[in-house]
């Protein structure tokens, strides 16, 4: 009986990433992906990408709503550079400024910290949820101690339906029935294709998100069709398969050798293989050594931080008209 060929199907969450596996099929750095719209910005802190599905032609080929796809790429994300950090969260407030809902001046919002508290990798969004002003109280009960400077703000971290049993979809919509926010605002780790861009890369985009998408463990989406109000999705690539880094692993070491030999009959045939040849062969060999193994940089812990505090920031600054850059870091509990 032949032997079934596994699919080649690198974990991503990264609307940039697909784009880019795209090209690759095609062996064509310009090729234009039908229905999809990409402009990319330079600035000497961070690379930003917009990437826009204008209609089904391009949702099918990007397997993603139509929608828009925002990403920030920056090795100091994930360094301790303050002044870095700043450039990036007015750059990542700005975004979600042009993405929140422009039906009144004083929003009422929710911001949605998914993930596990008990799992490092996954605590970016409890994180944020624990550093965004929130004010919806103040409003409710002294309303006489705030005024138009800040919006009415929420936050929930309901953690995983592991822990809970509950989808989290139906504790985030049973939460929106009551307080009926303009909009929610939902941070999640994700999964990426590619070692670099761990910690180094936020994507916003205004379709929604599925928790646990980056560990393969889809739950019922968070979108404006199920909760009943936009969804901005806020989101880090925190974790790789082991299947994926061991392939780009041997993709520099092909690369670097070859260099180095002339005419290695084995390097030559390794080089030659496509990217589904060489990620089934990997899979094949490491899955039943190793499971469904993800993989995650020792300094995690201390990056969650650096993380959180930008995404944390840049909601604040976005959302509340009183708060500005210079306000940074001093809400803290």
């Amino acid at each position: 009986m032949e032997k079934e060929t596994l699919k080649f199907t690198p974990r991503t969450d990264l609307a940039i990433e697909i784009g880019a596996l795209l090209k690759e099929e095609h062996d064509d750095d310009n090729y234009e992906i039908e229905g999809v719209q990409i402009d990319t910005n330079t600035q000497p802190v961070f690379k930003k990408t917009h990437i826009t599905i204008l209609n089904e032609a391009g949702a099918s080929a990007m397997g993603k709503p139509v929608g828009h796809y925002i990403t920030l790429e920056s090795q100091e994300l994930k360094e301790n550079d303050p002044e870095a950090h700043k450039k990036i969260i007015q750059e990542v407030s700005e975004t979600i400024k042009s993405l929140l809902p422009k039906t009144k001046e004083t929003l009422n919002v929710l911001v949605v910290g998914l993930g596990n508290r008990q799992a490092t990798p996954d605590t970016l969004g409890p994180y944020v949820t624990d550093k965004v002003l929130v004010t919806r109280h103040i409003a409710q009960f002294v309303p006489e101690a705030i005024d138009e400077s800040v919006c009415h703000l929420s936050s929930i971290a309901p953690s995983v339906m592991g822990l809970t049993g509950v989808e989290t979809s139906e504790i985030v919509k049973g939460v929106a029935s009551h307080i009926k926010p303009d909009c929610i605002i939902a941070i999640d780790a994700l999964g990426s294709r590619s070692a670099s861009r761990i910690n180094t890369t936020i994507q916003i985009s205004n379709t929604g998100i599925s928790p646990g998408a980056g560990i393969g463990n889809k739950r019922k989406q968070l979108n404006e069709e199920t909760v009943g109000c936009p969804v901005i999705a806020i989101g880090v690539p925190t974790v790789v398969d082991a299947a994926t880094l061991v392939n780009d692993t041997m993709d520099c070491l092909i690369e670097n050798m070859m260099m180095e030999t002339d005419n290695n009959a084995l390097l030559n045939m390794l080089n030659d293989l496509g990217q589904q040849e060489k990620y089934s062969l990997i899979q094949e060999v490491i899955t039943p050594v190793m499971g469904n193994l993800f993989v995650t940089p020792k300094d995690i812990d201390e990056v969650i931080v650096y993380l959180g505090n930008v995404i944390a920031n840049a909601i604040n600054i976005a959302v509340h008209p009183g708060i500005t850059i210079n306000d940074v870091n001093k809400y803290r509990y």
